[in-house]
């Protein structure tokens, strides 16, 4: 069951590397086109920082994070692999968007950022960042439900 995750870590980084790929190939970078009238559009810009361009420009400190961060998370995921599948899977999404956005910055020395949301002011993401968001999710649903099931008086298991 174990290679099933690092096998949903790998999907997800493909897929993120294909939509920067299409971003770079088919947006002008600056240029904006509607993908979901009022709601997302696809902007192709360049990020050498983190979320909300935190950090720009440092570069070493990224890679460091990065494979720190990944190395502990696939620890963690072949360590605990059995004790939850929403724990696992969202090691998992942490682990593909850890890797997609080190890939830009080793590869490229930014990050290819593509989606805006039209309905709302937040700063253009990526699948890479989407894929962080909803593993941390995850990981939070798992630490409910086994805070839950520790005071039932349950393992937690689910």
């Amino acid at each position: 069951m174990l290679v099933v995750y690092f096998l949903i870590s790998a999907l997800l980084v493909g897929l993120d590397q294909w939509s920067k790929y299409l971003t770079v190939q088919n947006i002008s970078l600056g240029e904006t086109k509607e993908f979901i009238p009022g709601f997302l559009s696809l902007t192709h810009l360049r990020n050498t920082g983190a979320a909300w361009s935190l950090l720009e420009g440092k570069m070493i400190f990224f890679y460091v994070i990065t494979v720190i961060v990944s190395v502990v998370i696939i620890y963690l995921l072949i360590k605990n692999y059995k004790k939850s599948v929403w724990y696992s899977v969202g090691l998992s999404f942490v682990l593909a968007g850890a890797i997609g956005n080190f890939i830009d910055r080793v590869r490229l020395g930014y990050v290819v950022d593509m989606f805006q949301t039209d309905f709302m002011n937040f700063p253009i993401f990526n699948v890479a960042d989407s894929t962080l968001v909803v593993g941390v999710i995850c990981i939070f649903i798992y630490l409910i439900l086994d805070e839950k099931a520790a005071k039932e008086g349950k393992n937690g298991t689910n």
